[in-house]
């Protein structure tokens, strides 16, 4: 009896442990960049949390990085600022039917940005029709301008793609895209907010 409860106490010790170990990492988190290692998993709202930081991405405006601050909004923030399809997509990790967003088939010149936030993205002459019906892209602005985490719901293994200034959700990238890159940066239409530049 003795041994058993010496045991629990144990174990109640290393979950303390543990929990403390997770909340110490939170913070650098997003204290300068958001691309994640395969131990550690944020759930979608966390930014929510945390305290706005700086972080370095590549502005299409300028032709150049620059430093901005991460976005740091309540729930009933966001659902003020968004749609019900892009609060649902951006903050809770959903997906919208495939053949049913605005950019599935578009073919303007211009700039993807994050329809949270407005962090570009991507640039139209990455888009291609992988036939998935999601827009899907070859390769982000920048490294820097999105952030990868591993997504193992659903019983899959997929590596899910995030904006690094809002941490809203914007879709998966997958190796089976064309070259140069072999990548397929599949995102929401709903997730995006397309704006025409000169060519």
């Amino acid at each position: 009896m003795r041994s058993r409860t010496t045991r629990r106490k144990f174990l109640r010790m290393m979950g303390a442990a543990a929990g403390l170990a997770v909340g110490a990492t939170i913070p650098g988190f997003l204290g300068g960049r958001l691309v994640l290692s395969d131990s550690f998993t944020v759930p979608a709202g966390a930014a929510e949390q945390m305290a706005p930081a700086q972080i370095k991405v590549y502005s299409v405006e300028k032709g150049t990085r620059v430093m901005t601050q991460t976005v740091v909004k309540t729930k009933e923030e966001w659902k003020k600022s968004l749609t019900p399809e892009q609060y649902h997509i951006l903050r809770e990790k959903g997906t919208e039917r495939p053949f049913s967003g605005k950019y599935d088939k578009h073919h303007e010149h211009g700039v993807y940005r994050c329809a949270a936030c407005g962090l570009d993205l991507y640039r139209s002459e990455e888009k291609y029709d992988s036939g998935t019906g999601w827009p899907s892209f070859t390769a982000p602005i920048a490294p820097e301008n999105v952030g990868t985490k591993p997504d193992n719901s659903f019983f899959s293994q997929r590596t899910e793609v995030l904006c690094p200034r809002c941490g809203g959700h914007l879709g998966h990238v997958f190796d089976d895209g064309p070259k140069p890159t072999g990548k397929r940066y599949c995102m929401n239409s709903a997730a995006l907010q397309f704006v025409a530049t000169a060519k």
